[in-house]
């Protein structure tokens, strides 16, 4: 594996490899959770990735290594009052396994909090996917500096 990974916002370029690498991490979880959880489709993923790029909701940075993706992060800016206003939320984080054990993933999360702080953000926060089976995901993220603050992620669909 070559070492020399280079790091990008992405672009309209970039969004065919982004959703395959989506359908990797999704399938991933679910094989570790045994639960199919997520509706997946490439082609639906990969139009509203182009929008939500597009329209400047949402910001992913890709990894490269000889050109091929390696992994990337992908961020939107969310408000709270408890947060003291805008910040971002780390809602997709994923590195091929190749490259896991490489500092990938760290230089990604410090690609996203220098992007946080080109923005003015107060804080970055991310959900897990579901324990115990990603423990060592928290474990990561906690060796990033983040902070566990309780709770759990809920859904309702509507």
């Amino acid at each position: 594996m070559n070492t020399d990974i280079s790091i990008h916002r992405a672009t309209a370029e970039d969004t065919q490899e982004i959703a395959v690498m989506v359908g990797e991490l999704l399938e991933e979880i679910m094989d570790a959770i045994g639960v199919q959880v997520f509706n997946f489709d490439l082609d639906q993923t990969k139009t509203r990735l182009d929008d939500l790029l597009g329209r400047e909701k949402y910001f992913v940075f890709v990894a490269r290594s000889e050109g091929k993706p390696a992994g990337f992060v992908a961020l939107y800016e969310s408000y709270a009052l408890y947060a003291e206003g805008a910040f971002g939320s780390l809602p997709e984080l994923y590195v091929r396994p190749a490259y896991r054990a490489s500092g990938l993933g760290r230089r990604l999360v410090s690609e996203a909090k220098s992007f946080g702080m080109s923005r003015g953000w107060t804080r970055l926060e991310v959900t897990t996917p579901p324990l115990p089976q990603f423990d060592r995901t928290l474990a990561f993220y906690e060796r990033e500096g983040f902070t566990v603050t309780g709770g759990r992620k809920l859904k309702v669909t509507l």
